[in-house]
């Protein structure tokens, strides 16, 4: 569907098939229902929108797995969770996270810069989140089908 020329997606929260394609629609103008598009993500990371200051990427980690122990020195993060529930951990070294939440459904996350932190899913089903860096903390267009992908694509 489009608006003015834009691509505008008017997904239900709970999709049931004909909902957007998962794709970065970034740097132009987008509106979506993004709980259903997070809900819709199979795949462990994806950019839905990039633009020049921000980053929206949606994620879907497994059962028992985790985001995997990580730093963003130069911007704060965001993660919100839609479906599932997970331990999030953060700190000043990566040795020493003494900052642990339960998170579930509806949660909110705030990261800040320079804390190392990592999100496991501790529930029995797909842990669903999107989340947002400023400025953008991926390339335009990036899908990770797997943790495996991910740590490929950053050399781990």
């Amino acid at each position: 569907m489009y608006h003015n020329g834009y691509p505008y997606w008017g997904c239900s929260p709970r999709p049931q098939g004909g909902c957007i394609p998962i794709r970065d629609y970034g740097p132009h103008p987008f509106v979506v229902n993004i709980e259903g598009a997070t809900k819709q993500n199979t795949t462990f990371r994806t950019a839905l929108w990039t633009g020049e200051y921000l980053q929206l990427t949606l994620m879907s980690i497994e059962v028992g797995d985790d985001i995997g122990l990580e730093i963003h020195t130069d911007h704060d993060q965001f993660i919100r969770i839609e479906e599932g529930q997970g331990l999030v951990m953060m700190g000043d070294s990566k040795d020493r996270l003494d900052f642990q939440a339960n998170v579930y459904e509806d949660y909110a996350i705030f990261i800040p810069a320079g804390k190392w932190h990592n999100l496991i899913n501790t529930g029995c089903t797909p842990l669903k989140l999107y989340s947002i860096y400023a400025p953008p903390e991926h390339p335009h267009g990036t899908v990770h089908n797997t943790k495996q992908d991910a740590e490929r694509a950053h050399g781990y």
